[in-house]
């Protein structure tokens, strides 16, 4: 097992002045999952694929334990990748294809085949261990990528969006496998996704990247709880995050009328005086439309445990629904589209970020 070290790591795409991936500074722990998520064209891709060879590095370097493997080609790094399509040989078994590579290293066939049969069992692939790909679920070929993986006994996992080709219901299944089946080997992973939902239940740390920088590294809680600037807060959460433009006036900011409190220190904070507030949409209080900002509801989402409420409001937001609000009610709570209500942030729920730089400012 070994640690992952990104120092300053930047890759530049021909005909492209900005960096594909811009002086990633990112240290991933020996055995820790680490998941990279952001929008098509972030860099995450292209940080995995840096990672395992396939890319070239303009600058910095990469290290893997104790190695500075910048310069490394693949076969060197001992890393075993998961991509999206499988990549599963048609005409050859499952058990051929999950013992491939150790067929080509030469290893002796005794070893080779408890291997693939230990990588079997631990994936509950052993019924289909003479059966081609063509006669497997999709859920059970990612399983046998997973199995070819897992043999190499590599020093890191690169999964990049393996559970993409999947249906909702199974995705979520084999997320679960895959998380568990990562704390049981103890391996280092990455793992790509553009899925926040998926890396916020999977990784022990995420980081999240945007035009080629990285934004934000944190655990699950940490990156909900306090989420660093604004694209964070807005792309982490769903439904997303409520972000309300607002002035500063003495020590409060007014949201519909109505003042919200900040402390010293983020007054001080302050680079001028607008800010945004951010309010998630299980931190709204649900009141009469006198005593909060006004609001109607447009379309009611009921989840039976949860209730989401699509709301329109005069008061803008930032975003694509600018006057859009999202609220989070008990499930089966009878509101009804056109019901007027009135939203106050729950104490503690306000996120607060500086509206010139993007910044959260200080609790």
């Amino acid at each position: 097992m070994a640690t992952v070290t990104f120092d300053g790591t930047t890759r530049y795409y021909a005909g492209n002045p900005v960096p594909a991936v811009d002086g990633l500074d990112l240290e991933v722990a020996d055995g820790e999952f680490l998941v990279l998520v952001g929008p098509s064209g972030c860099g995450k891709s292209t940080t995995l694929r840096m990672l395992a060879g396939l890319e070239g590095i303009d600058d910095g370097a990469i290290r893997i334990g104790d190695r500075d493997v910048t310069n490394l080609p693949p076969k060197d790094r001992d890393i075993a990748m998961v991509f999206q399509n499988y990549a599963l040989y048609p005409h050859m078994t499952v058990a051929d294809n999950i013992g491939f590579h150790l067929k080509i290293a030469k290893m002796p066939k005794a070893e080779r085949l408890e291997r693939v049969r230990e990588a079997a069992e631990l994936l509950d692939l052993t019924p289909y261990l003479d059966r081609k790909p063509a006669k497997l679920s999709g859920g059970q070929r990612q399983r046998v990528a997973m199995g070819r993986a897992i043999v190499r006994r590599p020093q890191v996992f690169c999964m990049d969006e393996p559970l993409s080709n999947l249906d909702a219901k199974l995705r979520v299944q084999t997320r679960t496998q895959i998380a568990s089946l990562q704390r049981r080997l103890g391996v280092t992973t990455i793992y790509v996704t553009h899925d926040q939902v998926e890396a916020m239940t999977m990784g022990d740390r995420v980081a999240v990247l945007k035009d080629g920088l990285l934004q934000q590294c944190d655990t699950p809680i940490g990156l909900f709880g306090k989420p660093a600037n604004l694209f964070v807060a807005g792309f982490i959460g769903s439904p997303a995050m409520n972000l309300i433009p607002a002035t500063v006036e003495g020590d409060s900011a007014r949201v519909g009328g109505r003042p919200v409190q900040l402390t010293r220190d983020q007054v001080s904070a302050l680079t001028s005086p607008s800010v945004v507030v951010g309010v998630r949409p299980e931190g709204w209080r649900i009141l009469s439309p006198a005593e909060g900002i006004e609001a109607t509801v447009e379309v009611v989402e009921e989840l039976g445990s949860d209730q989401y409420l699509y709301c329109s409001s005069p008061v803008e937001q930032i975003g694509a629904d600018a006057n859009q609000f999202t609220v989070r009610a008990p499930g089966m709570s009878p509101w009804q589209r056109g019901d007027k209500l009135g939203l106050a942030p729950e104490t503690g729920a306000v996120h607060l970020f500086d509206a010139e730089t993007g910044a959260r400012l200080p609790d």
